[in-house]
């Protein structure tokens, strides 16, 4: 999950203090902050090793959080009970770790270009094959995008089967003639690159490039380049036999060497009209994988509904308890990415609400959901929506916790996503009620609605967003209570540490926001779960037409 929370991209970690919680953010407060601040530093400590999918660590964590979830008096799901571990929903993924002796080769006739892995591409297999090697004709497809609402088509009925696909991320830019297409500043699905390895996949291509800019992926290189050079994982079937990213200035130099301005492309993709290129060099691309097949688990719980009417409904928290693990590589000291903001903050925070929930059912079922594998394209969270331990159509809503505020109370909560359904409303209600602004919106540039792993829900019909905290923008919204020590350090602020092996637990986080956030999402569950309708998707909106179609 991409951290959004602006203030974090200009502060460091060393001037994190311990501050008592200000009286303002004490009002409304059930959850208990020693229980808060005990579960985030157990998930975040060295022992479990980052939590990583298909290791050790993740392993601690998933007993750790079954053996809370019994603690804690939550009940198995009905379609677990007997189970020999009747906490988990097992989710069979595939694993594969590209080699770095896989490479890829431009040319044509005696020309050619080698790009160095790492630097300027990067790249795995997606369908399991421990070596793959093909020598594949390119084509520039240039969005990537077939959009019918949008009217719009980037492959133009081009048969691109057994080709390399090369294609820019994000959507096509709005024009002043059109200012509301594809979401305006707003990222759409569209966007998101794996929906362009999907759409690359469903067209019979072999793979497909990526062209990366900060600009347009909303995040610098590094964020692709640990994810590749990590071992990644997938659920089992699909995929492309290649795939990865191209890293611009090494997509400036193909094209060049192909006769094109990949500026100028740039521009032309802009316009329904635009044409697949085909150009005149071809790919020879070489993966070879370390493949292998492994078992992980979503933990999940419940605490049953109240009502005989409503208590076959449920609504659904979670947070994911995945990080990118423990790293070890030849000749070099093991790294362990702790990963305590992302996400052992909402894996904490889920088990402090469901010590309340349980103390106060509601008439609508709770359903905490603890998934694996987010990190690696919301595996665990995908394949629940698809094997739903309750039924999808009598899920009302879920509410993600992801990447939590450790910094202090504020004034705001952030809402982004709940506009699409009648979930906002609920959100400014329970807000108010306990003295809170609603953040201000900003554009959704790059596309954190379908970053995180209530989008699966969403797409599956269900009401879903993740609850934010304020937008630290430096404008008042944040209230902070500065210390002379805070002061001492000039309160540069928090350096932004997200996929970075500096994501560490500091003892003297200040969890007055954290618990803020908790609550609040708690009590707007709260309030869902005893309403006497569910949420409903506002009219128009696509996930709202699934949603519909489900209930046929």
């Amino acid at each position: 999950m991409k951290i959004t929370l602006r203030f974090l991209s200009s502060l460091s970690l060393c001037s994190l203090l311990i501050i008592s919680v200000p009286a303002s953010a004490q009002k409304h407060l059930d959850l208990r902050e020693p229980a808060l601040r005990a579960h985030l530093a157990y998930l975040a400590d060295d022992l479990l090793e980052g939590r990583g999918t298909g290791q050790r660590g993740g392993e601690l964590a998933v007993s750790y959080l079954e053996a809370q979830a019994t603690l804690l008096g939550l009940q198995p799901v009905p379609a677990l009970r007997g189970a020999k571990q009747p906490y988990r929903q097992i989710v069979q993924i595939l694993g594969t770790q590209t080699l770095p002796q896989s490479q890829l080769v431009f040319y044509q006739n005696e020309q050619s270009y080698s790009p160095q892995l790492g630097e300027d591409f990067l790249i795995a297999n997606s369908q399991g094959k421990p070596e793959v090697k093909l020598d594949l004709p390119i084509v520039f497809v240039g969005y990537g995008i077939q959009a019918p609402e949008e009217n719009w088509d980037d492959y133009k009925a081009v048969d691109v089967r057994g080709k390399l696909l090369i294609m820019m991320v994000n959507d096509p830019p709005a024009t002043k003639e059109e200012p509301h297409r594809f979401g305006a500043e707003a990222m759409t699905y569209y966007g998101r690159w794996m929906y362009k390895f999907e759409q690359a996949a469903r067209m019979g291509a072999a793979g497909a490039l990526l062209i990366h800019t900060t600009e347009s992926a909303a995040y610098r290189w590094n964020v692709p380049q640990t994810s590749f050079s990590h071992e990644r994982f997938q659920l089992a079937g699909g995929g492309n036999a290649v795939e990865g990213w191209l890293h611009d200035a090494a997509a400036k130099k193909l094209f060049a060497a192909n006769g094109y301005d990949l500026d100028a492309l740039r521009t032309q993709a802009a316009r329904r009209d635009f044409q697949p290129i085909s150009l005149s060099m071809r790919a020879r691309a070489t993966v070879l994988s370390q493949v292998r097949q492994l078992t992980q688990a979503n933990v999940i719980g419940m605490v049953p509904g109240t009502d005989a009417q409503l208590r076959d409904e449920a609504i659904v928290y979670s947070a994911h308890w995945d990080h990118l693990g423990k790293v070890e590589e030849a000749g070099k000291p093991a790294q362990i990415w702790n990963g305590a903001v992302d996400n052992a903050t909402g894996a904490a925070a889920l088990l402090a609400m469901a010590e309340q929930a349980v103390r106060q059912p509601t008439r609508r079922t709770q359903i905490f959901m603890w998934p694996a594998a987010e990190e690696q394209g919301l595996i665990g969270s995908l394949y629940y929506v698809r094997h739903p331990l309750w039924p999808l159509t009598k899920t009302v809503a879920d509410l993600n916790l992801d990447s939590m505020n450790f910094v202090g109370a504020t004034r705001d909560i952030g809402i982004a996503g709940s506009e699409r359904s009648s979930l906002e409303t609920d959100a400014r209600e329970v807000a108010q009620r306990m003295g809170l602004r609603i953040a201000p919106a900003v554009p959704d540039l790059g596309g954190a609605y379908f970053r995180a792993d209530h989008f699966n829900f969403a797409r599956f019909g269900v009401p879903a967003f993740n609850v934010g905290s304020a937008v630290f923008s430096g404008d008042g919204h944040f209230d902070y209570v500065a210390s002379a020590e805070a002061s001492n350090h000039k309160m540069k602020g928090f350096k932004l540490d997200y996929h970075t092996e500096r994501d560490r637990y500091d003892p003297r986080w200040n969890l007055s926001g954290m618990l803020q956030q908790a609550q609040f999402t708690l009590n707007l569950g709260r309030k869902i779960a005893n309403a006497d309708k569910a949420p409903v998707w506002k009219a128009g909106d696509p996930y709202g037409e699934l949603r519909d179609q489900a209930k046929k």
